[in-house]
């Protein structure tokens, strides 16, 4: 308790009725739920057994478990600090006979419950290949996190995978009931109706838990906070713990109201707030602050630091994404000399998994350590391989992987038995895969529509290599990749638009790397690009290497970084249409969530922040001017540096660092 400042020792000391803690970014929130459990144990004489800590991860529930047993001993014993879905089995083994189960049902990962879609689907007379099942179940998850049974579901559209989904999710229901087995969503889902439908079992664990403590509040979506409202109704000695500020995952469910609203929901509720932070420079703070205050649905908070106020924030403005890539890690290497860091010290933060190709490639060439956190490195990813498979089959139509990648993406009507067909002739007749094409008419047990398929196919390659030339290259790809419609069909296949927009934007980053190599060699050729990008394969990390913690420089979504902090953060992509998002502004005008996302970013930042943006980008290789993010403008002319070439927009170039980094070095070595 005496390591305690006067409102974390507040809040644990509260310990009767409701009690909402407002935990900004860095405020030592664990250590007041863990030394708030232990003074319940300890000095409240509390029985271990009837209280019930809640958070969202396992890791974060085990170090909780961890340290209260560290403070606590065997008195502690008895506690449950749990997940909610490990607070939702709990429930369920107990009393799911109440619902039909037997107790021993299973849990299905998400390959179960494919297979069992698509049962349903086959029993529905819906077509996979019409209807994406991934999509299905992303909505069926997003009805249940709602609370929204099978014969509740109405179509919000005509669209055909909202009718899909009404079809099939009662039958995908009951054939989950007729294995005895549930799958992850349906775990609160099921907990909330056992708790709403018998008394008896409420009344359980309602007197059971006395005090209920839930982590990261402002997470929570409709069925966990109906389950824990269930569960604390009797006795209201319920604790929130959360920020308003760092909710960021509106997007599958979370729904910020329900901090906002905790006070008006709670009758007599007491509300502390935790604004010292012990992570991060005054400045860093000054910056955040600045930023979030512009959103107007947002409880009154500003974070303060007894740490000093730090070096001022660095702006880098580059003329490209490459130039900014090269920018962030020269200033990268600067950094980690200067003040002898750790490659793991330094983070690379971005709104859009696309935008960590430049970075990818420019740390290799480098030859500094890296991990990707939260996503496949860029040249992994399904879809960059697939667009990347075109260009080796233009370059080389003996590459015969790349051949069968691509022959039937987009679809179009070339299915496994014509390629079984296929491949055996070209074997008994010692011909190329590429040159069997033009002979599909020879080739007995191919249907005439499939046949068909293979000419067009065969064609359109074959026009395209003869046309191809080693200029205008991005040109010519850009023009490929639209006549075959990719967008259309990640689109049609998907039918998530945001998944189909993150993977359309990650092929245009192809086009963008091609054309930017062009530019940087007049006279090279797509042998040569493709080269290039097989060396870096050859050049990436190895898989045991992709453990967070290893000494390498961090690369992650903002969406990762959340819970994470670094000495030295760099927050890249500081333009409109990425941060905020085109997508975001479209849907919210205030784009109060990209605010919190970009408050979350800054706030990752212990030592030092360096912000950039681009004045150009290219999409699908031409050039297109960006305009600063309006987020940079929310930040004050004092707080960044604004030395070097840009003034007026508080820039810093590289020249102009390297300059001031080599004098201070000189400065700090003149008696030597």
């Amino acid at each position: 308790m005496k390591k305690l400042n006067p409102q974390q020792f507040l809040a644990v000391r509260h310990t009767e009725g409701p009690l909402l803690i407002l935990a900004g970014a860095g405020s030592g929130k664990t250590q007041v739920i863990t030394t708030r459990i232990v003074h319940l144990i300890k000095d409240r004489q509390v029985p271990a057994e009837n209280i019930l800590a809640v958070t969202f991860t396992n890791k974060a529930a085990r170090e909780m478990r961890e340290r209260v047993a560290s403070m606590a001993g065997k008195s502690s014993e008895g506690i449950i600090i749990s997940t909610f879905h490990s607070l939702g089995v709990r429930i369920l083994r107990r009393d799911i006979r109440s619902l039909g189960f037997k107790p021993n049902f299973s849990i299905y990962s998400s390959s179960d419950q494919a297979g069992v879609l698509r049962q349903a689907m086959r029993e529905r007379n819906i077509d996979p290949k019409q209807c994406d099942p991934d999509s299905i179940l992303w909505r069926i998850s997003g009805a249940k996190n709602r609370l929204v049974g099978p014969y509740e579901f109405k179509p919000t559209s005509d669209d055909r995978i909202e009718l899909a989904t009404a079809s099939v999710y009662p039958r995908y229901q009951e054939l989950l009931k007729g294995f005895n087995a549930i799958d992850f969503d349906d775990i609160i889902m099921l907990s909330v109706k056992l708790l709403q439908s018998t008394p008896a079992i409420l009344e359980h664990w309602q007197k059971r838990f006395s005090h209920i403590m839930v982590d990261e509040y402002q997470d929570t979506n409709a069925s966990q906070y109906l389950l824990i409202s269930l569960l604390a109704k009797l006795h209201g000695n319920l604790c929130v713990v959360g920020d308003d500020d760092q909710s960021i995952y509106g997007w599958r469910g979370a729904e910020v109201r329900n901090i906002l609203n905790f006070e008006h929901d709670h009758a007599g509720c007491r509300v502390i707030k935790l604004e010292q932070n012990y992570r991060s420079t005054s400045s860093i703070l000054d910056a955040a602050n600045s930023v979030i205050k512009n959103n107007q649905l947002r409880t009154d908070k500003a974070l303060w630091t007894a740490l000093g106020k730090g070096r001022e924030i660095d702006l880098i403005v580059a003329g490209s994404e490459e130039d900014e890539a090269a920018k962030v890690v020269e200033s990268m290497l600067m950094e980690q000399f200067r003040d002898k860091l750790s490659w793991s010290d330094l983070a690379i933060l971005y709104r859009s998994n696309s935008q960590s190709r430049a970075f990818e490639e420019k740390l290799r060439q480098e030859r500094i350590p890296y991990v990707v956190i939260g996503g496949q490195q860029f040249y992994e990813r399904k879809e960059v391989k697939d667009a990347i498979a075109y260009l080796k089959v233009i370059d080389n139509p003996s590459d015969e992987a790349s051949l069968l990648r691509i022959i039937n993406f987009p679809r179009r009507g070339i299915g496994d038995n014509t390629l079984v067909r296929l491949n055996q002739w070209s074997l008994e007749h010692d011909l190329p895969l590429f040159q069997t094409l033009a002979r599909v008419r020879d080739i007995p047990d191919i249907s005439e529509s499939s046949k068909k398929a293979v000419e067009a196919f065969h064609a359109m390659m074959r026009g395209v290599m003869e046309g191809f030339k080693n200029i205008r290259m991005g040109e010519q790809v850009n023009a490929l990749f639209n006549r075959l419609r990719i967008e259309d069909e990640l689109y049609r296949t998907l039918n998530d638009a945001s998944q189909a927009r993150k993977r359309i934007e990650n092929i245009e980053q192809v086009v963008n790397s091609l054309a930017v190599y062009e530019e940087q060699n007049p006279k090279g050729t797509l042998s040569a690009f493709l080269e290039r990008i097989s060396l870096l394969d050859e050049d990436k990390p190895n898989e045991d290497d992709k453990e967070h913690g290893r000494d390498a420089v961090t690369l992650m979504s903002l969406h990762s970084s959340k819970g994470l902090e670094f000495s030295h953060v760099f927050l890249v992509g500081m333009e409109e249409d990425l941060l905020p998002h085109k997508r975001s502004i479209e849907e919210d005008p205030t784009v109060a969530e990209e605010r919190r996302l970009c408050y979350v970013g800054i706030t990752r930042a212990r030592r030092h922040l360096t912000i950039s943006r681009c004045r150009t980008r290219r999409k699908y290789g031409a050039v297109e001017q960006r305009n600063p993010s309006r987020f940079l403008d929310e930040i004050p002319e004092h707080l960044l540096n604004s030395e070097g070439g840009e003034q007026q927009e508080g820039a810093k170039d590289s020249d102009s660092m390297a300059a001031d980094f080599f004098a201070q070095m000189l400065g700090e070595n003149s008696d030597q």
